[in-house]
C-alpha cells in the first residue's frame, strides 16, 4: 500500500471536508501518498484524479460541502463502469480507496471490494440512515440548522397565533424530523417509520386550543408527504389555518458543528488505518463513542435503527 484515494459521492453533508482532510493527512503522516477523486464515481470513471498534498486540505475543516465535489453516475452501477473505475485507479497507482457518502456510495464501495479492490466506506449523510453507526457525518449540523429554523418560525407562529408546518428532509428515515421535533418542542412529528392518525393530531390541536394554546409547530419528514399536502389534509379535518415552510437544501449546507468535525476526523483516520492493515470491504462507524468497523455488506443488509422511544417521548412531552 503506497497510494490511497479519497472519493465523496451522493448528497453533500457538512463535515465531508473534515473527513477528506483526515484521510489525506493521516495517509501522509504514515508515509503514503493521497489522491483525490473529483466528482464522485463519475470522476473516477473519467480519471479526474489528482494528487493531494498537506496544503491541499488546509483551511477546509470548517467548510460545508465537499472540495472533491459530488455527482450522480448511472454508469457506475454497471460492471463495465466499475471496471473502468478500477482501471483508472490502477493507472494512477492507487492501492486502496476511501469512499465517503451514504447508501449509494457504500454500494459502490462494496462493488469495487467484491471485484478485488480494497475500499473503506465512511458514513456521511444528513439523514443519519446508515446502519452500523450511531451517527453519520453531517447529521448533527443538519439537526442544528433545522432547530435554528424551528426556533425562529416559532417566534412568528406565536406572534400571529398560527399553526406552522415545517417540511424537513428524510425520504426513508425520519431522524432529522424526530430529533429536531423533540429538541424544538414540536407539537406533532411525522416520520416515515410511523403511521399517523389525523384524528389524533386534530384532537391534540383542539385540546391545546381549549387550554389557551394559540400556536403549534408540526414537523413533517418529506418521506411522509410534502408539507403542503399535509396542510391540505389538516385543513379538511380541522379547518385550522396553517402556514408551510419547506427548509429544503439549506439543511445540507453550512459550517459543520464541532461534533461533526471530530466525528469526521476520527472516521477518516480509522479508514486509513484499515487500509494500512490490508483490509478492504469494511465500513467505519461510531458506537458508544468508540470507532468501530464491520463488513460493508453486513452494514448494507441491516435495517436503519429507529428510535421508537424518542418518538413516544415526543408525544408525551407535547401534550
Amino acid at each position: 500500500m503506497k497510494r490511497i484515494g479519497i472519493l465523496t459521492s451522493g448528497g453533500d453533508a457538512p463535515g465531508m471536508n473534515a473527513a477528506i482532510r483526515a484521510v489525506v493527512r493521516k495517509s501522509i503522516y504514515h508515509g503514503f501518498e493521497a489522491y483525490g477523486v473529483y466528482q464522485g464515481f463519475s470522476g473516477l470513471i473519467n480519471g479526474n484524479i489528482k494528487k493531494l498534498e498537506l496544503g491541499s486540505v488546509g483551511d477546509i475543516i470548517h467548510r460545508g460541502g465537499t472540495m472533491l465535489r459530488s455527482a450522480r453516475c448511472e454508469e457506475f452501477i454497471t460492471k463495465e463502469g466499475q471496471q473502468k473505475g478500477i482501471e483508472q485507479l490502477k493507472k494512477f497507482g492507487i492501492d486502496g480507496l476511501v469512499v465517503i457518502g451514504g447508501n449509494g456510495s457504500f454500494m459502490g464501495a462494496k462493488a469495487l471490494s467484491e471485484q478485488g479492490f480494497p475500499c473503506i466506506g465512511v458514513p456521511a449523510t444528513i439523514d443519519n440512515d446508515i446502519p452500523g453507526t450511531e451517527f453519520t457525518i453531517g447529521f448533527d449540523t443538519a439537526l442544528n440548522t433545522v432547530l435554528d429554523a424551528v426556533d425562529k418560525i416559532r417566534d412568528t407562529a406565536s406572534s400571529h397565533e398560527r399553526t406552522f408546518i415545517i417540511e424537513v428532509m428524510g425520504r426513508d428515515a425520519g431522524d432529522i424530523a424526530l430529533w429536531a421535533g423533540l429538541a424544538g418542542g414540536a407539537e406533532t412529528i411525522l416520520v416515515p417509520e410511523e403511521k399517523y392518525v389525523m384524528d389524533d393530531i386534530a384532537e391534540r390541536l383542539r385540546s391545546g386550543q381549549k387550554r389557551g394554546k394559540e400556536h403549534s409547530i408540526i414537523i413533517v419528514a418529506e418521506g411522509v408527504m410534502s408539507g403542503t399536502q399535509f396542510a391540505e389534509e389538516l385543513h379538511k379535518a380541522t379547518n385550522i389555518d396553517t402556514r408551510v415552510s419547506v427548509l429544503g437544501h439549506i439543511q445540507r449546507g453550512g459550517t459543520p458543528t464541532g461534533f461533526d468535525r471530530v466525528l469526521a476526523s476520527r472516521l477518516g483516520a480509522k479508514a486509513v488505518e484499515l487500509l494500512m492493515q490490508g483490509k478492504g470491504g469494511r465500513a467505519v462507524g461510531i458506537d458508544k463513542d468508540i470507532i468501530v468497523d464491520e463488513d460493508i455488506l453486513t452494514v448494507l443488509e441491516k435495517p436503519h435503527k429507529y428510535h421508537q422511544d424518542m418518538y413516544e417521548l415526543s408525544k408525551e412531552l407535547s401534550i
